[in-house]
């Protein structure tokens, strides 16, 4: 603090206290203010905060209640993200107090257990069989991990740790106690027993027992069964320069050293070994920690060797039966107690460069705030660097092949670590050394049969490779661009994809994220889709300008990828890097993208989304930027890729407009073939959807009469099989606009023929279109008026349509359009051929419309149908008796509906 914020530190202290406190304030201040006392003779001033003296005993003030309040405080507000980091500070402060040897630090940790097993929301996901929140599974993963630590002290009482056992286990007993899968209804296999690292008598300490139920707290309820006390482990902690010269095998049927003579730790699971790392970092015993990682580390490479000759022998074998059987079924990365995660923080916080030492490199400003670490020297072995070993170990366990776990929690923590690790090896820069320890894993990686991800034969469900494969990749390029590719194409792998797909078959429904119904315990498929999309584009980038690998990578694509969503995507990023705004385009690149959209094409063909519209859009300007002959190519294949809509539509209207031929900068002769390759397109389509595809046709024809003539023929020979009227009225609208009203009367007389109109279908959608049909009838003469005549009164039954048809018709001369404006005429009577057959019509249909309606009559509809009386007579009184007809019409109603006296009386109201 500055001096300003201590002196108000001071004042609020004593403010706060004043009863207790004020007559020591007093005291000191007095004394301060005493030039030779004895508090002026002394440098500085004790600090409680730093902890206790050297000889006093190691033991903080622990709040209780407060820290109690503050966790169930920070629980309740779960929901947001600074209560979950202030949750983690917590348990980073238990580390610190553990790494000071404070006793508090269990104490501590033993309050804030209380307090999340009392969260309200544990019983209520019980009750759900829900899963927690994810920020939530990740503070319990902490606190499970927290008390192995505990549980593991190398230098706790034995009472200390039977009474951290007795309440683990009353907690672990409980009914809301979270499972270590994260889910209460999870009801899957028991964890299998995890492959010791080389076969030893003690693999299964950590085994589970089968079919038991496993919490959070079961991992350090079994470090209860572990100590500390074997003789070869402690020497391995005492000394770096520890050798088989010093000690015998000392009986064990094990083996202790290496054959270059350093020591190994056997016989333990491996994410044990590594709690125990994690154990000794944590309890402040940070060279202890690094011996044993060493150890590991070298028992790792045995390991490793000791695989490879296990599998060169058996390798023939397994090639021909092409399967394998996971020996790892729980695998290092993504595991509770994240064994690989342990031993790389190990290893690289001893490569850390101290921030004074930063402070030398003048690139290193403050928005640089890079980690930077060096190679520090591994004692007892020349050229060795515990930097180095972090690289090799993160690969290890990386590139080990291990079974997806189940359940979503599970899955997702396998992502997560995976992301976490290689976040690590990123702040990490690559020397000439450390490209070594990967060119060397990543050859080990191709080699290693199946204790390798990356291995030729691959278990069904194993966990793909592609978020590991695409940080080699980027890193081995500049280095091994060979190796790197090699790699990368072997993990684009999803083998639990393969047997869903016999060669070729095309997924039922392509846009999901491939059928996760179909493999319902990949909860992560999609996620791992679009991370082996990720890797496809970083190697499609790479290999820009080198036709060689651009071929097997596409190869590679079309093989493993089945989702077409993200193959279009490929497509797409394919296509963008290949055409740079400032420099020629990549012409193999190109054909690629294209190849990778049309595989999309014909794999979305049957099943239409809502993307094909963007994607064939996509489709036609890719071949564009090829060129002319990939246009036409794709014109002529159309049917194996599109739709006849979409081809007609888009395909051959977007690849002819005006801006398509300006890009291609074509010759006359050209830009015909491809105008002629277009309208071939559009009259197949035609003929294949004359609904969708006729009047597109006809519109790409309009500049060549032969193709025009082609396409009118398919919609007259449609309209005999079935083409509707509203098709047919489109067209013939189309013919009149483009000035060919005997074509358009053609259309709307076959339109009418297949029409029929409901004397109650008013509002039919088809009367603007009859409306018009009759006005272009008038307008061509009263020889065409003559022959739509019969057409109307057979298909139009509704009364109000046939009088406004007949009042227009009376109203001009007919003949007055395009064909007959010479001629001068009269106006048609109602009452003489052809409109007398269309009056009589039009009085039947009222007559008829009359009796529907009174027939289920209601006394609130009355007004409406004197409404409709009142046009009826305006349509009898155009016939020369009309009046009369009208009256007798009248009478029969009064006659027959004489029971609805109401309704009559408003009749003679209104019409006597």
């Amino acid at each position: 603090m500055n001096r300003d914020q201590l002196q108000k530190f001071v004042q609020y202290l004593i403010s706060a206290h004043h009863t207790e406190v004020l007559p020591t304030a007093q005291r000191l201040a007095d004394e301060i203010l005493l030039l030779g006392s004895e508090i002026n003779l002394v440098h500085g001033a004790p600090d409680p905060t730093a902890g206790a003296g050297i000889e006093d005993a190691n033991c903080w003030h622990l709040d209780e209640e407060q820290i109690q309040e503050q966790v169930k405080q920070l629980l309740s507000n779960g929901g947001y993200y600074g209560a979950s980091q202030q949750l983690r500070s917590m348990f980073c402060k238990v580390r610190e107090m553990l790494r000071m040897r404070d006793s508090n630090g269990a104490r501590m940790l033993i309050l804030m257990t209380e307090q999340f097993l009392q969260d309200p929301r544990l019983a209520l996901w019980r009750q759900q069989g829900a899963g927690m929140t994810d920020k939530c599974r990740q503070l319990w993963d902490e606190l499970g991990a927290l008390w192995v630590c505990v549980i593991l002290s190398p230098h706790c009482r034995p009472e200390e740790r039977t009474s951290w056992l007795q309440l683990l286990s009353k907690w672990d007993k409980l009914d809301v106690c979270p499972l270590e899968e994260g889910n209460y209804s999870f009801d899957g296999p028991s964890l299998q027993p995890t492959a010791a690292l080389i076969p030893g008598p003690e693999e299964e300490v950590m085994a589970m027992a089968a079919g038991s139920r496993h919490t959070v707290f079961g991992r350090a309820l079994q470090a209860g069964s572990l100590h500390w006390s074997d003789d070869h482990l402690q020497r391995i902690l005492a000394s770096d320069s520890y050798s088989p010269n010093l000690t015998g095998n000392g009986g064990s049927d094990k083996p202790t050293f290496d054959p270059q003579g350093h020591p190994l730790w056997l016989g333990e699971p491996f994410p044990t070994t590594c709690a125990r790392v994690d154990t000794l970092r944590a309890h402040g015993y940070p060279r202890q920690a690094l011996r044993l990682a060493s150890a590991i580390v070298n028992t790792l490479r045995l390991q490793q060797r000791h695989q490879l000759q296990i599998y060169k022998q058996q390798k023939k074998e397994l090639l021909q039966k092409g399967s394998t059987c996971i020996t790892n079924m729980e695998g290092w990365v993504g595991h509770p107690l994240d064994p690989i995660g342990c031993l790389c923080r190990a290893l690289l916080e001893a490569c850390r460069l101290e921030e004074e030492t930063l402070a030398i490199y003048p690139d290193s400003g403050p928005e640089k705030r890079k980690v930077a670490y060096q190679h520090v020297p591994v004692p007892g072995s020349p050229g060795e660097s515990y930097l180095a070993m972090a690289l090799e170990v993160a690969l290890l366990g990386l590139g080990q092949q291990r079974a997806l776990p189940e359940g979503l929690y599970a899955q997702d923590k396998v992502v997560r670590n995976e992301e976490q690790l290689l976040a690590l090896l990123e702040e990490v820069e690559l020397d000439e050394r450390l490209v070594q320890v990967l060119r060397k894993q990543a050859g080990q990686l191709l080699e290693g049969g199946p204790f390798s991800g990356f291995g030729e034969v691959l278990f069904r469900e194993s966990v793909p490779m592609h978020t590991c494969a695409r940080y080699l990749f980027t890193a081995l390029l500049p280095h091994d661009p060979d190796l790197a590719y090699r790699l990368a194409l072997r993990a684009m792998r999803l083998p639990v994809l393969e047997t869903a797909f016999p060669a070729g078959e095309p997924p039922s429904n392509p846009l999901d994220s491939i059928m996760s119904n179909r493999f319902p315990r990949w909860f992560i498929l999609g996620h791992l889709e679009t991370r082996q999309c990720e890797l496809a584009s970083a190697m499609l980038t790479a290999a820009k300008g080198d036709p060689k690998w651009l071929h097997a990578v596409l190869g590679s694509i079309q093989q493993n990828i089945h989702s077409p969503a993200l193959l279009f995507k490929l497509a797409q990023d394919a296509c963008k890097t290949a055409t740079p705004a400032s420099a020629p385009p990549d012409t193999t690149l190109l054909g690629i993208a294209l190849e990778l959209g049309l595989q999309v094409m014909r794999m979305t063909l049957n099943t239409m989304t809502w993307r094909r519209r963007e994607m064939v859009r996509w489709l036609v300007s890719c071949a564009t930027e090829i060129g002319p002959q990939a246009l036409m190519n794709i014109m002529q294949n159309w049917y194996s890729l599109f739709t006849p809509v979409e081809a007609a539509t888009i395909v051959a209207v977007t690849g002819t407009t005006h801006a398509t031929l300006l890009r291609l900068q074509l010759d006359a002769a050209r830009r015909e073939e491809l105008w002629a390759c277009a309208r071939t397109l559009a009259l197949q389509c035609a003929m294949k959807d004359p609904q969708n595809c006729a009047l597109p046709a006809l519109t790409l024809c309009e500049k060549n009469q032969a193709a025009f003539e082609a396409a009118y023929q398919i919609v007259l020979d449609a309209a005999a099989g079935g083409l509707g009227h509203a098709h047919l009225f489109t067209v013939a609208r189309y013919m009149e606009h483009r000035g060919l009203p005997l074509r358009a009367y053609k259309l709307a007389t076959l339109a009418l023929a297949q029409l029929s109109i409901a004397f109650n279908q008013d509002s039919h959608p088809a009367v603007n279109d009859v409306l018009w049909a009759c006005s272009l009838s008038h307008s061509l003469g009263r020889h065409e008026l003559s022959a739509i005549v019969p057409l109307i009164i057979r298909s139009i039954h509704c009364a109000p349509m046939l009088s406004d048809i007949l009042r227009r018709w009376t109203l001009s001369a007919p003949g007055l359009g395009p064909l007959g404006a010479r001629r001068a005429a009269k106006p048609l009577g109602a009452d003489r051929a052809p409109l007398c057959q269309l009056l009589d019509a039009a009085v039947a249909a009222y007559i008829t419309t009359s009796h529907s309606r009174l027939t289920h009559i209601s006394p609130r509809h009355y007004s409406d149908f004197i409404e409709f009386l009142g046009k009826a007579r305006e349509t009898f009184l155009l016939a020369p008796d009309g009046h009369l007809q009208f009256a007798q019409f009248l009478e029969n109603l009064k006659q027959t509906y004489k029971g609805k006296k109401k309704l009559m009386l408003l009749v003679r109201e209104r019409f006597g």
